[in-house]
């Protein structure tokens, strides 16, 4: 009986080149939407319950909340990746749990100098047939990046 207790709560894990390929491809999607400036897309590309946390107080909670945060950024600044190096990704039956080290370029559409900011995040997704890519972003937890190291 402990052997079947001890199995029936075991993790399943996945990995295989078809799941990273598709997350990759929601990945992108979700970069693609914010660089051409398409609120809508991104909310889709999240969970209606998504909590995404930036430290401190700043939690956005819910997709409606993701689409005005990007529609009020989008309005006026453009924005670009400018680096996503993806530092450890694991699938856990319908679950992706991915890190990465990320750039975001902001240029305000007023004229000015752009910005870079830098950050570190853990995003939690779930494959989720009404996503446009199969993938929606469930959770994001996202903290300063460490310094680039010099070679």
């Amino acid at each position: 009986m402990l052997f079947f207790s001890a199995g029936a709560y075991a993790q399943e894990i996945t990995d295989t080149t078809s799941l990273r390929q598709s997350l990759e491809k929601a990945t992108a999607a979700i970069r693609n939407a914010f660089e051409k400036g398409d609120a809508a897309l991104v909310a889709q590309l999240h969970s209606k319950d998504v909590i995404k946390y930036f430290g401190g107080n700043n939690v956005i909670v819910g997709r409606d909340a993701v689409e005005k945060g990007a529609k009020d950024w989008f309005q006026n600044s453009k924005v670009e990746f400018v680096e996503n190096a993806v530092e450890n990704t694991e699938f856990v039956g319908k679950i992706a749990i991915q890190t990465s080290i990320f750039a975001i370029k902001t240029t305000p559409k007023s004229g000015g100098g752009s910005s870079i900011g830098r950050g570190r995040s853990m995003v939690i997704y779930i494959q989720d047939k009404t996503s446009p890519t199969g993938w929606l972003t469930l959770r994001e937890f996202v903290q300063e990046a460490p310094a680039k190291m010099r070679l």
